[in-house]
Protein backbone atom coordinates (compact mmCIF):
# COMPACT_ATOMS: atom_id res chain seq x y z
CA UNK A 1 0.00 0.00 0.00
CA UNK A 2 1.54 3.37 -1.02
CA UNK A 3 2.69 5.56 1.88
CA UNK A 4 0.67 8.44 0.43
CA UNK A 5 -2.55 6.63 1.37
CA UNK A 6 -1.62 6.57 5.06
CA UNK A 7 -2.91 9.33 7.30
CA UNK A 8 -0.26 12.05 7.30
CA UNK A 9 0.34 15.07 9.56
CA UNK A 10 1.04 18.61 8.41
CA UNK A 11 2.90 21.60 9.77
CA UNK A 12 1.59 22.81 13.12
CA UNK A 13 -1.11 25.47 12.80
CA UNK A 14 -0.11 28.99 13.92
CA UNK A 15 -1.03 29.52 17.55
CA UNK A 16 -1.09 25.78 18.32
CA UNK A 17 2.66 25.20 18.55
CA UNK A 18 4.14 23.07 21.34
CA UNK A 19 7.14 24.14 23.42
CA UNK A 20 9.71 21.83 21.86
CA UNK A 21 12.39 22.36 24.54
CA UNK A 22 10.09 21.62 27.49
CA UNK A 23 8.48 18.69 25.71
CA UNK A 24 11.85 17.18 24.85
CA UNK A 25 12.98 17.36 28.49
CA UNK A 26 9.74 15.66 29.58
CA UNK A 27 10.07 12.92 26.98
CA UNK A 28 13.69 12.14 27.88
CA UNK A 29 12.72 11.79 31.53
CA UNK A 30 9.54 9.80 30.93
CA UNK A 31 10.59 7.63 27.98
CA UNK A 32 14.35 7.21 28.48
CA UNK A 33 14.66 4.77 25.55
CA UNK A 34 13.63 7.55 23.16
CA UNK A 35 16.57 8.86 21.13
CA UNK A 36 17.25 11.25 18.30
CA UNK A 37 16.11 14.78 17.52
CA UNK A 38 12.46 15.52 18.18
CA UNK A 39 10.26 16.45 15.21
CA UNK A 40 6.74 17.79 15.78
CA UNK A 41 3.90 17.98 13.27
CA UNK A 42 0.13 18.12 13.63
CA UNK A 43 -2.81 16.09 12.40
CA UNK A 44 -4.79 18.98 11.01
CA UNK A 45 -8.27 17.46 10.96
CA UNK A 46 -10.78 17.46 13.79
CA UNK A 47 -12.26 20.29 15.82
CA UNK A 48 -11.84 19.09 19.39
CA UNK A 49 -8.67 17.92 21.15
CA UNK A 50 -5.45 18.67 19.30
CA UNK A 51 -3.37 15.77 18.01
CA UNK A 52 0.33 15.90 17.16
CA UNK A 53 2.82 13.45 15.68
CA UNK A 54 6.18 13.21 17.47
CA UNK A 55 9.10 11.59 15.65
CA UNK A 56 12.39 10.75 17.35
CA UNK A 57 15.01 8.21 16.36
CA UNK A 58 12.70 6.40 13.95
CA UNK A 59 9.94 6.06 16.54
CA UNK A 60 6.52 7.67 16.10
CA UNK A 61 4.34 8.80 19.00
CA UNK A 62 1.08 10.72 19.17
CA UNK A 63 0.42 13.52 21.65
CA UNK A 64 -3.09 14.67 22.59
CA UNK A 65 -3.90 17.90 24.42
CA UNK A 66 -6.98 20.13 24.82
CA UNK A 67 -7.58 22.95 22.33
CA UNK A 68 -6.11 26.30 23.27
CA UNK A 69 -8.66 28.44 25.10
CA UNK A 70 -11.05 25.58 25.86
CA UNK A 71 -12.75 25.87 29.24
CA UNK A 72 -15.05 22.82 29.03
CA UNK A 73 -12.84 20.65 31.23
CA UNK A 74 -15.12 17.61 31.27
CA UNK A 75 -14.97 17.46 27.45
CA UNK A 76 -11.17 17.72 27.36
CA UNK A 77 -10.08 15.61 30.33
CA UNK A 78 -6.77 14.15 29.22
CA UNK A 79 -6.34 12.10 32.39
CA UNK A 80 -9.72 10.46 31.91
CA UNK A 81 -9.05 9.64 28.25
CA UNK A 82 -5.64 8.18 29.14
CA UNK A 83 -7.19 6.07 31.89
CA UNK A 84 -9.81 4.70 29.50
CA UNK A 85 -7.16 3.64 26.99
CA UNK A 86 -4.94 2.16 29.69
CA UNK A 87 -7.75 -0.05 30.99
CA UNK A 88 -9.57 -0.76 27.75
CA UNK A 89 -6.60 -2.30 25.97
CA UNK A 90 -6.95 -5.44 28.12
CA UNK A 91 -10.47 -6.27 26.85
CA UNK A 92 -10.66 -4.48 23.50
CA UNK A 93 -7.46 -4.65 21.41
CA UNK A 94 -8.30 -2.03 18.78
CA UNK A 95 -6.90 0.97 20.67
CA UNK A 96 -3.49 2.68 20.53
CA UNK A 97 -1.06 1.70 23.30
CA UNK A 98 -0.99 4.55 25.88
CA UNK A 99 2.46 5.43 27.19
CA UNK A 100 2.41 8.44 29.53
CA UNK A 101 0.14 11.09 31.02
CA UNK A 102 1.33 14.52 32.16
CA UNK A 103 -0.83 16.59 34.51
CA UNK A 104 1.89 19.24 34.97
CA UNK A 105 0.63 22.27 33.03
CA UNK A 106 4.03 23.95 33.24
CA UNK A 107 5.25 21.66 30.45
CA UNK A 108 2.81 22.55 27.67
CA UNK A 109 0.25 24.80 29.35
CA UNK A 110 -2.32 22.01 29.72
CA UNK A 111 -2.44 18.31 30.63
CA UNK A 112 -1.59 15.93 27.79
CA UNK A 113 -0.87 12.28 27.12
CA UNK A 114 1.36 10.25 24.81
CA UNK A 115 0.49 7.05 22.93
CA UNK A 116 2.04 4.91 20.23
CA UNK A 117 1.08 5.80 16.68
CA UNK A 118 -1.05 3.28 14.78
CA UNK A 119 -0.30 3.67 11.09
CA UNK A 120 -3.13 3.14 8.68
CA UNK A 121 -5.75 4.72 6.46
CA UNK A 122 -8.35 7.13 7.81
CA UNK A 123 -11.41 7.86 5.71
CA UNK A 124 -11.99 11.58 6.01
CA UNK A 125 -14.32 13.82 4.02
CA UNK A 126 -11.80 13.74 1.16
CA UNK A 127 -10.35 10.21 0.91
CA UNK A 128 -6.67 9.70 0.06
CA UNK A 129 -5.94 10.30 -3.63
CA UNK A 130 -5.53 7.03 -5.48
CA UNK A 131 -7.66 4.97 -3.10
CA UNK A 132 -10.34 3.11 -5.09
CA UNK A 133 -13.40 2.99 -2.83
CA UNK A 134 -15.52 0.72 -5.01
CA UNK A 135 -19.14 -0.13 -4.05
CA UNK A 136 -18.24 -3.70 -2.94
CA UNK A 137 -15.41 -2.35 -0.79
CA UNK A 138 -17.59 0.36 0.76
CA UNK A 139 -20.19 -2.30 1.56
CA UNK A 140 -17.59 -4.34 3.47
CA UNK A 141 -16.18 -1.29 5.23
CA UNK A 142 -19.62 -0.10 6.34
CA UNK A 143 -20.56 -3.59 7.55
CA UNK A 144 -17.35 -3.97 9.56
CA UNK A 145 -17.86 -0.42 10.84
CA UNK A 146 -21.20 -1.20 12.46
CA UNK A 147 -20.15 -4.69 13.58
CA UNK A 148 -17.26 -3.10 15.46
CA UNK A 149 -19.61 -0.69 17.23
CA UNK A 150 -21.56 -3.70 18.49
CA UNK A 151 -18.23 -5.24 19.61
CA UNK A 152 -17.36 -2.12 21.61
CA UNK A 153 -20.75 -2.27 23.29
CA UNK A 154 -20.08 -5.91 24.15
CA UNK A 155 -16.66 -5.29 25.75
CA UNK A 156 -16.37 -6.38 29.40
CA UNK A 157 -15.85 -2.95 30.92
CA UNK A 158 -16.08 -4.32 34.47
CA UNK A 159 -13.17 -6.71 33.83
CA UNK A 160 -11.27 -3.74 32.40
CA UNK A 161 -11.72 -1.80 35.63
CA UNK A 162 -13.98 0.82 34.07
CA UNK A 163 -17.11 0.05 36.08
CA UNK A 164 -17.08 3.49 37.71
CA UNK A 165 -16.70 5.38 34.44
CA UNK A 166 -20.36 6.42 34.19
CA UNK A 167 -23.89 6.08 35.52
CA UNK A 168 -26.16 4.21 33.10
CA UNK A 169 -29.32 4.72 35.17
CA UNK A 170 -31.16 7.78 33.90
CA UNK A 171 -28.66 8.22 31.08
CA UNK A 172 -31.20 9.16 28.38
CA UNK A 173 -32.80 11.91 30.46
CA UNK A 174 -29.43 13.33 31.57
CA UNK A 175 -28.13 13.45 28.02
CA UNK A 176 -31.18 15.17 26.58
CA UNK A 177 -31.33 17.71 29.39
CA UNK A 178 -27.56 18.22 29.34
CA UNK A 179 -27.26 18.87 25.61
CA UNK A 180 -30.21 21.27 25.67
CA UNK A 181 -28.55 23.19 28.49
CA UNK A 182 -25.21 23.25 26.69
CA UNK A 183 -26.92 24.66 23.63
CA UNK A 184 -28.58 27.42 25.62
CA UNK A 185 -25.22 28.32 27.15
CA UNK A 186 -23.46 28.45 23.76
CA UNK A 187 -26.14 29.81 21.43
CA UNK A 188 -25.18 32.76 19.25
CA UNK A 189 -27.94 32.85 16.62
CA UNK A 190 -31.69 32.36 16.53
CA UNK A 191 -32.22 28.89 14.99
CA UNK A 192 -35.89 27.83 15.33
CA UNK A 193 -35.16 24.23 14.26
CA UNK A 194 -32.81 23.81 17.24
CA UNK A 195 -35.56 24.97 19.58
CA UNK A 196 -38.15 22.65 17.99
CA UNK A 197 -35.83 19.65 18.14
CA UNK A 198 -35.00 20.38 21.79
CA UNK A 199 -38.66 20.47 22.78
CA UNK A 200 -39.46 17.24 20.89
CA UNK A 201 -36.52 15.36 22.39
CA UNK A 202 -37.47 16.45 25.90
CA UNK A 203 -41.05 15.27 25.36
CA UNK A 204 -40.26 11.92 23.68
CA UNK A 205 -37.51 10.34 25.76
CA UNK A 206 -37.56 6.51 25.59
CA UNK A 207 -36.65 4.39 28.63
CA UNK A 208 -32.99 3.50 29.14
CA UNK A 209 -31.80 0.50 27.11
CA UNK A 210 -29.24 -0.68 29.65
CA UNK A 211 -25.60 0.21 30.19
CA UNK A 212 -22.37 -0.70 28.41
CA UNK A 213 -19.14 0.91 27.27
CA UNK A 214 -20.00 3.54 24.65
CA UNK A 215 -17.61 5.57 22.50
CA UNK A 216 -19.85 8.62 21.94
CA UNK A 217 -18.05 9.83 18.79
CA UNK A 218 -17.96 6.73 16.58
CA UNK A 219 -17.57 7.64 12.91
CA UNK A 220 -15.37 6.81 9.93
CA UNK A 221 -12.66 9.36 10.63
CA UNK A 222 -12.09 7.98 14.13
CA UNK A 223 -11.06 4.60 12.72
CA UNK A 224 -7.59 3.54 11.58
CA UNK A 225 -8.02 1.01 8.77
CA UNK A 226 -5.54 -1.71 7.82
CA UNK A 227 -3.60 -0.72 4.64
CA UNK A 228 -3.47 -4.39 3.59
CA UNK A 229 -7.26 -4.80 3.85
CA UNK A 230 -8.96 -1.49 4.52
CA UNK A 231 -12.23 -3.14 5.49
CA UNK A 232 -10.42 -4.27 8.65
CA UNK A 233 -10.16 -1.92 11.63
CA UNK A 234 -6.75 -1.59 13.32
CA UNK A 235 -7.70 0.98 15.95
CA UNK A 236 -10.49 3.25 17.18
CA UNK A 237 -9.37 6.77 18.12
CA UNK A 238 -10.71 9.70 20.18
CA UNK A 239 -12.12 8.13 23.34
CA UNK A 240 -12.50 11.50 25.08
CA UNK A 241 -16.29 11.21 25.43
CA UNK A 242 -16.45 7.48 26.20
CA UNK A 243 -18.48 6.43 29.23
CA UNK A 244 -20.79 3.74 30.54
CA UNK A 245 -24.17 4.57 29.09
CA UNK A 246 -27.02 3.66 26.78
CA UNK A 247 -25.83 1.84 23.62
CA UNK A 248 -28.75 3.11 21.54
CA UNK A 249 -27.80 6.69 22.35
CA UNK A 250 -24.28 5.90 21.13
CA UNK A 251 -25.76 4.43 17.96
CA UNK A 252 -27.82 7.61 17.60
CA UNK A 253 -24.65 9.71 17.61
CA UNK A 254 -23.22 7.50 14.87
CA UNK A 255 -26.42 7.77 12.81
CA UNK A 256 -26.21 11.55 13.18
CA UNK A 257 -22.81 11.55 11.47
CA UNK A 258 -23.99 9.12 8.77
CA UNK A 259 -25.10 11.20 5.77
CA UNK A 260 -27.05 9.26 3.12
CA UNK A 261 -26.68 9.88 -0.60
CA UNK A 262 -30.32 11.00 -0.89
CA UNK A 263 -30.33 13.36 2.10
CA UNK A 264 -31.35 17.02 1.62
CA UNK A 265 -28.72 19.05 -0.22
CA UNK A 266 -28.16 21.34 2.77
CA UNK A 267 -27.16 18.39 4.94
CA UNK A 268 -25.10 16.66 2.25
CA UNK A 269 -22.98 19.81 1.97
CA UNK A 270 -22.01 19.29 5.63
CA UNK A 271 -21.07 15.64 5.03
CA UNK A 272 -18.61 14.24 7.59
CA UNK A 273 -17.01 11.68 5.32
CA UNK A 274 -17.54 9.06 2.65
CA UNK A 275 -20.86 7.62 3.84
CA UNK A 276 -22.60 8.88 0.68
CA UNK A 277 -20.40 6.80 -1.65
CA UNK A 278 -22.15 3.91 -3.46
CA UNK A 279 -22.05 0.63 -1.56
CA UNK A 280 -22.43 2.09 1.91
CA UNK A 281 -25.28 0.86 4.06
CA UNK A 282 -27.87 3.58 4.52
CA UNK A 283 -29.00 4.57 8.02
CA UNK A 284 -31.92 2.14 8.08
CA UNK A 285 -29.63 -0.72 7.03
CA UNK A 286 -27.01 0.40 9.54
CA UNK A 287 -29.59 0.30 12.32
CA UNK A 288 -30.89 -3.12 11.26
CA UNK A 289 -27.41 -4.64 11.10
CA UNK A 290 -26.50 -3.22 14.51
CA UNK A 291 -29.62 -4.69 16.08
CA UNK A 292 -28.88 -8.06 14.50
CA UNK A 293 -25.24 -8.05 15.65
CA UNK A 294 -25.95 -6.82 19.18
CA UNK A 295 -29.21 -8.69 19.82
CA UNK A 296 -30.83 -5.45 20.95
CA UNK A 297 -34.24 -4.14 19.93
CA UNK A 298 -35.60 -0.68 19.26
CA UNK A 299 -39.19 0.43 18.69
CA UNK A 300 -38.34 3.54 16.69
CA UNK A 301 -34.99 4.85 15.52
CA UNK A 302 -36.21 8.41 14.97
CA UNK A 303 -35.56 9.55 18.56
CA UNK A 304 -31.98 8.27 18.51
CA UNK A 305 -31.24 9.77 15.09
CA UNK A 306 -32.74 13.15 16.04
CA UNK A 307 -30.78 13.06 19.30
CA UNK A 308 -27.55 12.34 17.39
CA UNK A 309 -28.13 15.28 15.04
CA UNK A 310 -28.98 17.62 17.91
CA UNK A 311 -25.94 16.56 19.92
CA UNK A 312 -23.62 17.08 16.94
CA UNK A 313 -25.17 20.49 16.31
CA UNK A 314 -24.57 21.49 19.94
CA UNK A 315 -20.94 20.35 19.85
CA UNK A 316 -20.41 22.41 16.71
CA UNK A 317 -22.26 25.36 18.26
CA UNK A 318 -19.89 25.29 21.23
CA UNK A 319 -16.90 25.42 18.88
CA UNK A 320 -18.48 28.23 16.85
CA UNK A 321 -19.19 30.20 20.03
CA UNK A 322 -15.49 30.01 20.97
CA UNK A 323 -14.65 31.39 17.52
CA UNK A 324 -17.19 34.20 17.81
CA UNK A 325 -15.76 35.19 21.18
CA UNK A 326 -12.28 35.33 19.70
CA UNK A 327 -10.94 32.52 21.87
CA UNK A 328 -9.71 30.73 18.74
CA UNK A 329 -8.68 32.21 15.39
CA UNK A 330 -9.03 28.96 13.43
CA UNK A 331 -10.59 30.02 10.12
CA UNK A 332 -12.22 26.57 9.72
CA UNK A 333 -14.70 27.56 12.43
CA UNK A 334 -16.13 30.62 10.67
CA UNK A 335 -18.89 28.77 8.79
CA UNK A 336 -19.81 26.17 11.42
CA UNK A 337 -23.11 27.88 12.18
CA UNK A 338 -24.37 26.54 8.82
CA UNK A 339 -23.81 23.00 10.08
CA UNK A 340 -25.86 23.79 13.20
CA UNK A 341 -28.73 24.99 11.03
CA UNK A 342 -28.57 22.09 8.57
CA UNK A 343 -28.27 19.47 11.30
CA UNK A 344 -31.24 20.76 13.28
CA UNK A 345 -33.35 21.10 10.12
CA UNK A 346 -32.56 17.48 9.23
CA UNK A 347 -33.56 16.40 12.74
CA UNK A 348 -36.89 18.17 12.34
CA UNK A 349 -37.44 16.48 8.97
CA UNK A 350 -36.88 13.05 10.53
CA UNK A 351 -39.30 13.91 13.34
CA UNK A 352 -41.97 15.19 10.93
CA UNK A 353 -41.63 12.27 8.48
CA UNK A 354 -41.22 9.69 11.30
CA UNK A 355 -38.32 7.95 9.59
CA UNK A 356 -34.52 8.09 9.44
CA UNK A 357 -34.03 7.63 5.69
CA UNK A 358 -35.64 9.13 2.59
CA UNK A 359 -35.82 12.63 4.04
CA UNK A 360 -35.56 14.62 0.77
Amino acid sequence: MPTALLDQPQATRPGEELDRAKLEIYLRQTLPDLSGALEISQFAKGYSNLTYLLRAGGRELVLRRPPFGAKIKTAHDMGREYRILSHLVSVYPRVPQPLAYCADESVLGAPFYIMERVQGIILRKKPPEGLALTPPLMRRISEHFVDNLAAIHGADYVAAGLGELGRPEGYVARQVEGWIKRYQNARTDDIPAMDRAAVWLAENKPPDAGGCLIHNDYKYDNLVLDPDDIAQIKAVLDWEMATIGDPLMDLGSTLGYWVDADDPDEWQRQSFGVTTLPGNLNREELLARYLNQSGRTVCDGVFYYAYGLFKIAVIVQQIYARYKMGVTQDARFADLIHLVRAGSQTACLAIEKKRITGLS
